[in-house]
């Protein structure tokens, strides 16, 4: 008979006692702590012990935050079940919950379960207070880093709290002592706790996980075509060294060497560049995706490659399409692996495997519940396709929610309802990429299938940690021999191990003690003032901020400074400072991309058209090394919006750079010119030329500029889509493809 967790807030008899639990729960109790424990062993029930625990003995609220909607429902759920405390005090917190209600709510809720991004909006807008705070969770604690929500919810509440403390929990922090370090850092962890399936006190709810790693041999006729794109890698090789750029090492060069390499050269273009450091980076980009085309070849099939290289090819036809895209369609080697390619019908034998391997679990066990992870949407495709011949396998693709060409994401209640359908049996087998990791309800599986393996500690983790729960499970590893997953396995293996040794030293290094912090040491007083104070003055300004930019560090940076943020959706500009002032910031990626895409200057169109005082800010420092832009087209785009736009250009450094200049502006207008703060812009609508030449251009590899020409040939839109193939021809700029396209969507019959 198990024993249950006797607790004032807990319902008895609701959850099973576990000594290990016990012991994480009371040194998290002790001090702010990431509790690493692997998957399927209860970080739930350890969060359930301590919010408990702080709700009686601290009072005021406790937050839980998750990353993804599903799983803020799902603890919820699981919440409301256990928590003897009225069911209208726990609540959940998403993005389908208006602010204004989450502000009324906030007042009556004692446990709050929100994803973390709404709770960031709803700290910068001031529309709740941390201070009575008493506890939060961050789960997936692995996630905070960057510019995650986590980092900004940690850094504010153990600001503004009165007596804050926090729990992180996550099955794979990283195995990198500097990611490790981030993590702890970011969340003010003073204390680590961890447990593995070797501990003695877990090893009684271990169930046994086989690990299989099946070796296979490529095909001869893939080495082939694997050979031919190798040849386009030693010409491009060859290129960087006589640009100056040597690489050394080409059998044994990673995709992570070739990223140091981009970056160093993307370093270089800064001030007066050496003109072979632009060709070095465009050859650059032609080697990754040449790289990316051995490793599908290697790893995934030729299904996979086909579909690649048709992205490739539409990439290269379209006008917008990288000058490194069309490089590589006029190279012969590239052009004879094509060739080869589509006269070759095998396919990689993992995909028998696979079929097998599926097959004869849910034969053995017709109950079983399969998942086969695969990295790429493609390979997943395949595998859906090929295991759905077998009569008795049920399987359904699960995806990301990104959508891209001829490749359609699930929205997340698709999601939701795939899983959903997967425990109930209507599915048998999920094909996942990485989006099955984590974050999702997914319940436990017979059989876990790697159609590849994958060198992050932390993905391998999760998903070995979705078998072997509540009854002996298996792992199956597919390694092709000789290529690229065999490097990744290694890495893998090398890097968990990494991990268990760096968590063991960092747990003795961090005994859990809170007096040994500093901030934990400050009084509520001197956290109060710490808040308040600003450099930029005592004066408090207001800035309207598009909710699109919060996913920047700016709108944090002005809450930091004591800037009183209000988040709208914005038609014109990114913030509204006065009046008369908004401001359009974008990164340097942003510019270069709106200006090669043709949206810059209808941004900058409205924003002149609707504020006296137009504003563009231009935050970092590669401008002119992004998207291998000439810099005079660069400079032309500058001194057209400055001279015919009338709009000011301000630089800045960084984030924290451009919340002190729009501070600065804001005070200007507000404090000393007495302005008021006004939301008064609207896009303009399009011009009937333009509703024309937008409803040509929509055609597929038709750009504003043909969509133009055709209009002047044939004079109006009716008369473009009525005009047969020899009449499009006549047209300057239409080739034979284009009017083949006009007349194949024009004319096609309706599915």
């Amino acid at each position: 008979m198990p024993e249950y967790i006797k607790h004032p807030l807990i319902r008895p008899n609701a959850v099973e006692q576990r000594l290990y639990q016990l012991d994480l729960a009371g040194k998290s109790l002790r001090a702010p702590t990431l509790v690493v424990l692997p998957t399927g062993l209860g970080k739930t029930i350890i969060a359930l012990l301590v919010i408990a625990s702080r709700l009686e003995k601290a009072g005021g609220k406790v937050l839980l935050l998750s990353p993804t909607k599903p799983l803020v429902e799902q603890h919820a759920s699981f919440l409301k079940k256990v928590l003897l405390i009225p069911e209208e005090e726990i609540l959940v917190f998403t993005g389908s919950t208006s602010p204004s209600k989450r502000t009324e709510l906030w007042d009556k809720g004692r446990v709050i379960v929100s994803t973390p991004q709404v709770i960031e909006n709803d700290v910068l807008t001031k529309r709740i207070s941390l201070e009575d705070v008493t506890h939060i969770t961050f789960d997936e604690a692995h996630r905070a880093t960057g510019n995650y929500a986590y980092t900004y919810i940690a850094e504010r509440y153990f600001q503004l709290a009165r007596d804050p403390l926090c729990l992180g929990i996550t099955a794979s922090p990283g195995s990198s002592e500097e990611k490790i370090a981030e993590v702890c850092q970011a969340l003010h962890i003073e204390s680590v706790a961890v447990k593995t399936e070797s501990d003695r006190d877990v090893a009684l709810y271990i169930h046994k996980k086989e690990i299989e790693w099946k070796r296979i041999e490529l095909p001869s006729e893939m080495k082939e075509i694997r050979d031919l794109l190798n040849k386009v890698l030693e010409d491009r090789y060859k290129r960087m060294g006589e640009a100056g750029y040597p690489i050394n090492n080409q059998r044994y060069v990673s995709k992570k060497d070739l990223l140091a390499i981009q970056q160093k050269l993307q370093g270089e273009l800064r001030g007066a560049p050496d003109p072979s450091a632009y060709t070095a980076i465009s050859i650059m980009a032609e080697i990754m995706k040449i790289g990316h085309a051995v490793e599908i070849t290697e790893t995934q099939g030729l299904g996979a490659l086909r579909m690649y290289m048709e992205r490739l090819d539409n990439e290269a036809c379209s006008k917008n399409g990288s000058k490194a895209s069309k490089r590589l369609a006029e190279d012969l080697y590239l052009r004879q692996a094509v060739s080869r390619l589509k006269g070759c019908d095998c396919e990689h034998p993992k995909m028998e495997h696979v079929k097998r391997i599926v097959g004869e679990q849910l034969e053995s066990n017709p109950d079983s519940r399969v998942i086969v992870f695969a990295n790429y949407r493609d390979t997943a495709e395949m595998i859906t396709t090929a295991l759905s011949e077998t009569e008795h396998i049920r399987p359904i693709r699960f995806v990301g929610q990104a959508s891209k060409y001829k490749d359609k994401g699930l929205t997340q209640k698709q999601q939701v309802g795939i899983i959903e359908k997967f425990k109930a049996g209507e599915y048998n087998t999920l094909i996942a990429t990485s989006v099955a990791e984590e974050g999702l309800d997914i319940p436990s599986t017979d059989l876990v299938l790697f159609y590849e393996p994958i060198p992050s500690e932390i993905r391998s983790i999760q998903r070995k940690g979705r078998t072997g729960r509540k009854h002996e499970g298996r792992v199956v590893v597919l390694i092709t021999k000789g290529t690229r997953d065999e490097g990744y396995y290694w890495s893998s293996q090398s890097k968990e191990k990494k991990m268990q040794s760096n968590m063991s030293e960092l747990q003795n290094m961090m005994p859990a003690r809170r007096s040994e912090n500093l901030i934990d040491t400050m009084t509520s007083a001197d956290r109060k003032e710490q808040v308040t104070l600003s450099d930029f003055g005592k004066d408090t300004v207001q800035v309207i901020v598009d909710q699109r930019e919060v996913k920047s560090s700016v709108a944090r940076e002005l809450e930091k400074a004591g800037v009183e943020i209000m988040l709208h959706t914005l038609e014109v500009g990114d913030y509204i400072l006065s009046d008369r002032i908004a401001v359009e910031r974008k990164s340097c990626e942003d510019f270069t991309g709106s200006l090669i895409e043709h949206k810059l200057f209808e941004q900058i169109s409205n924003l002149a058209r609707t504020y006296e005082k137009p504003v563009l800010i231009i935050e970092g420092e590669s401008l002119f090394n992004t998207r291998n832009l000439n810099p005079n087209a660069i400079h032309g785009a500058l001194s057209s919006i400055a001279l015919d736009f009338g709009v000011a250009v301000f630089y800045t450094r960084d984030a924290q750079d451009t919340a002190g200049l729009l501070k600065q502006i804001a005070k200007r207008e507000q404090v000393d010119e007495k302005r008021d703060i006004s939301l008064h812009g609207k896009k303009s609508s399009m011009m009937l030329p333009e509703q024309q030449e937008y409803i040509i251009s929509s055609i597929s590899d038709i750009g504003p500029k043909a969509a133009k020409s055709l209009l002047m040939h044939f004079g109006s839109v009716e008369n473009v889509i009525r005009a047969d193939y020899a009449e499009l021809l006549e047209v300057k700029n239409i080739g034979p493809k284009t009017a083949s396209k006009i007349r194949e969507i024009v004319s096609s019959a309706y599915k």
